[in-house]
C-alpha cells in the first residue's frame, strides 16, 4: 500500500511539473524573442532556487504538487539556452554549442539522482550526522533541494557576466529550426511557412513526442519498480541504491554523447541509429522483470548493465524541442507519461498471480509497446526524412 501511495505521489509531482511546462513553453519563447535571453535566463534561474527550495520545505500534499507545477511553469530556460548555444557560436561552431547543452545535461543526469539518492532523508541515512529534531529531521528532502538551490544561486550570479545575444541574431527560428531539428535545406523558406503544415518538422515532433512519452514512463516505473518491495515485483532498494544505478546510467550516457555519439551518427545518421536504439531497447526492458530472480552480484551486474545500455539509446533527440511548439507538445507528453505510469504500476501490483503477464511484466510490456509505436512512426509514410538525412 505504502509503494502504490509513493508511486502516485511520485508521478502527480512529476506531471505537475510538466503540465506547468507546457503550458508556458511558448509564452517563454515569445518573452525571449521580445526582451532577450538573459533576462528569461535569469528569471528562470531565480525561479529554480526560489521555488526548488519551497519544494523541500513542503509539508502537505498539495505544496509539492504546487511548488513543482509553478517550477514548470515559471522555468523557460529549455528554448533560450538552445536559442543562445546557436547565437552565441559562428556557423561553423553551432553544433559544437549545441553538444555542450546536451553534455550539461547528461552532467544533470548523474549529478541529480546521485544527489537526491545519497542526501534525501538524512537523518535516516546519516543518523550519526542529523539529528531527528533538527530541520532536516522534520524536513527530508530538504537537503538535497538546497544543495541544488546553492548551486544554482552560483549560477545566477555567474550570469553577471553573461552577454545577451538577440541583437546579434534576429533570425532565432530559422537557426534554430535548421541546426537542431534539421527538418529543411531552405531554412529561410520554411520560416515563412505555417508550421502546423511543415510537415517534416510536425512528424519528427510527433515522433520525438512518443519517445520522450516513453522515456518519462521509463524513468518514473524504474524508480518506482526497484525501491517496491520484492512480494510485488520489485528489488527493494534503497533511495541511494537507486540514485547510484541512476547516477552510473548518466554517466555513461555522458560518455556515450561525448565520445561515441557523433561517430555513430556520421556512420549511420540520426534517422537508423534512433530506429537501431529503439529497437535494441525492446529485449532489455523485456528483461527487468525475470531480474527479481537474482541477487547479489548477479543481479548488480545485469541491473548496472541494463541500466546503461538503456540509458545510451535513449533517442539523442533533445535538439529536436528547440522551438516553443515543439516544447510545449513534449511537455505534455511528458506529463501524461509520469501519471500514466504511477496509474499503472499500481494498478500492475495488484495482479501479482495472474496467467497473463503477471504483476510488473505488465508494466514493461506496455513501455516496450510504446517503444515498438515510436519506432513504427520513423518509417514512411509517417515520417517525412529530409534528402540529406537518407
Amino acid at each position: 500500500m505504502a509503494t502504490r501511495s509513493n508511486a502516485s505521489s511520485s508521478s502527480a509531482q512529476s506531471a505537475s511539473y510538466m503540465i506547468g511546462r507546457g503550458f508556458a513553453s511558448i509564452l517563454w519563447g515569445m518573452v525571449a524573442d521580445r526582451i532577450g535571453r538573459k533576462p528569461v535566463i535569469i528569471f528562470s534561474i531565480f525561479a529554480v532556487i526560489v521555488l526548488n527550495t519551497l519544494f523541500g520545505l513542503s509539508v502537505k500534499y498539495w505544496m509539492a504538487v504546487t511548488t513543482r507545477f509553478l517550477l514548470g511553469a515559471l522555468n523557460g530556460l529549455l528554448a533560450p539556452i538552445k536559442a543562445y548555444s546557436i547565437e552565441v557560436c559562428r556557423a561553423e561552431h553551432q553544433p559544437l554549442g549545441l553538444s555542450i547543452v546536451s553534455t550539461a545535461w547528461g552532467i544533470g543526469l548523474v549529478v541529480g539522482p546521485a544527489t537526491g539518492g545519497y542526501l534525501a532523508q538524512p537523518v535516516k541515512q546519516y543518523p550519526h550526522i542529523f539529528h531527528e529534531k533538527s530541520i532536516f529531521g522534520r524536513f527530508p528532502y530538504l537537503l538535497p533541494c538546497l544543495c541544488i538551490s546553492l548551486f544554482a544561486l552560483l549560477v545566477l550570479l555567474s550570469c553577471i557576466w553573461l552577454p545577451e545575444t538577440l541583437h546579434k541574431h534576429k533570425g532565432l527560428e530559422v537557426g534554430v529550426e535548421t541546426a537542431e531539428a534539421s527538418t529543411t535545406q531552405e531554412s529561410a523558406e520554411s520560416h515563412q511557412k505555417s508550421l502546423f503544415r511543415n510537415w517534416p518538422l510536425m512528424s519528427s515532433i510527433v515522433t520525438y513526442c512518443v519517445f520522450s512519452l516513453h522515456d518519462t514512463a521509463y524513468s518514473e516505473i524504474f524508480s518506482l519498480w526497484t525501491v517496491s518491495d520484492r512480494k510485488y515485483g520489485g528489488l527493494s532498494f534503497s533511495s541511494k541504491d537507486v540514485g547510484q544505478v541512476l547516477a552510473v546510467a548518466g554517466a555513461s550516457l555522458l560518455v556515450y554523447q561525448l565520445f561515441i555519439y557523433g561517430w555513430v551518427d556520421k556512420i549511420l545518421g540520426p534517422i537508423h541509429s534512433t530506429r537501431i536504439s529503439a529497437a535494441l531497447s525492446v529485449p532489455i526492458i523485456a528483461a527487468y522483470p525475470f531480474m527479481t530472480h537474482l541477487s547479489g552480484i548477479r543481479l548488480g551486474v545485469a541491473l548496472y548493465s541494463a541500466a546503461m545500455i538503456k540509458s545510451v539509446l535513449a533517442p539523442q533527440g533533445q535538439r529536436g524541442a528547440a522551438n516553443g511548439i515543439a516544447t510545449t507538445a513534449m511537455s505534455l507528453f511528458k506529463a501524461i507519461a509520469p501519471a500514466g505510469a504511477g496509474v499503472i504500476f499500481s494498478w500492475a501490483q495488484k495482479r501479482q498471480h495472474v496467467a497473463f503477464f503477471p504483476g510488473d511484466q505488465m508494466v514493461f510490456l506496455l513501455l516496450n509497446l510504446t517503444e515498438v509505436i515510436g519506432l513504427m512512426l520513423t518509417f514512411k509514410p509517417f515520417l517525412a526524412v529530409p534528402q540529406q538525412y537518407k
